[in-house]
């Protein structure tokens, strides 16, 4: 795997290392110029040396993991792909469809995409995933926001537009230190930033056909996201449509677990890769809120592309995840 020294992708590492069907060859930095270095709090668990990147170094490797910025991810990404690997991208750089709309979010990007590119949430894309060589990872809000509102989307019960009000742990942004990151500045504090310009807004968008309005907020919280998503019915739409489509579309998703009208919290998916949604229906207005919960790390970054791997590979998709 590569940019194995970042919050996700120590946590790939992580999950690799114990996976029965996987074999962690090597785990690489994102730069060439990387110094080795371990990962002590693996110890025991996964005890090699984190090297520098050189794609020869992945040689034999049948799948690569990309976890490292949209940039590096861009221009390795068609180098791996031409060396015959299949790749599962954790960053944004193939996210989205729209040429326009990649070059003003991801202007790294080649375009067109590469051929076989497959952006996926397994959840609704599995069977697309074991055809791909390349695929995209939802980012972790548009994760939450699409887990929450995709199944009443598609069922045709949502009008007008959503608003997406999303609350973050500080890991959510990357190792990268930032006055924002700052621990002094977040502690005992709410921010909400990037209002109007969150490349993750046109993504929910892409996915779930509506006009998104985008509310990120970082918290004080090391991993962990909750998003609240507020969505108008079709007049005439009811409470028990709303739970029946919800309780179709999961009823068969291992990591997704309805809590229905009571409201999820952070504290019980961290560390775990479901995701719990809650919902309540308010029938005279014919509104909706949705509330989901997930690890960002896992759910929203790294579990979800080791689902990703397990579908491609044939293995069950709890495979390593438990």
């Amino acid at each position: 795997m590569v940019g194995a020294t970042g919050y996700g992708g120590q946590e790939l590492v992580r999950l690799l290392a114990r996976h029965p069907g996987a074999d962690l060859k090597v785990a690489l930095g994102s730069s060439d110029s990387d110094q080795p270095r371990t990962l002590p709090g693996l110890a025991r668990t996964w005890d090699g040396q984190i090297t520098a990147y050189h794609a020869d170094a992945l040689a034999g490797c049948e799948v690569v993991f990309l976890s490292a910025p949209e940039a590096f991810a861009a221009t390795s990404a068609a180098e791996l792909l031409a060396r015959g690997h299949r790749v599962i991208d954790l960053s944004g750089a193939f996210r989205l469809k729209d040429a326009a709309q990649r070059a003003r979010f991801y202007p790294a990007t080649p375009d067109p995409l590469p051929d076989g590119t497959v952006y996926s949430l397994p959840e609704f894309d599995a069977a697309a995933v074991p055809g791909a060589r390349l695929i995209s990872c939802p980012g972790c809000y548009p994760t939450a926001a699409m887990l929450s509102l995709l199944p009443l989307a598609r069922a045709g019960l949502l009008q007008g537009d959503a608003i997406v009000d999303a609350k973050s742990g500080i890991s959510g942004a990357g190792k990268g230190a930032s006055e924002r990151t700052h621990f002094s500045e977040n502690h005992g504090s709410v921010a909400a930033y990037a209002l109007f310009s969150h490349r993750h807004t046109p993504e929910m968008e892409q996915a779930l056909g509506l006009p998104v309005t985008f509310t990120p907020h970082l918290v004080p919280l090391d991993r962990g996201i909750l998003s609240t998503t507020y969505a108008r019915l079709v007049p005439g739409v009811t409470a028990a449509q709303v739970a029946n489509t919800l309780r179709a579309a999961y009823a068969k998703a291992f990591f997704v677990r309805l809590t229905d009208d009571r409201m999820p919290e952070i504290k019980h998916v961290v560390h775990t890769n479901f995701c719990d949604i809650g919902w309540k229906v308010d029938e005279p207005t014919g509104r909706v809120i949705v509330v989901a919960v997930l690890d960002n790390l896992l759910k929203g970054a790294a579990g979800q592309a080791v689902q990703q791997f397990n579908l491609l590979c044939g293995f069950p998709e709890a495979e390593g995840l438990l």
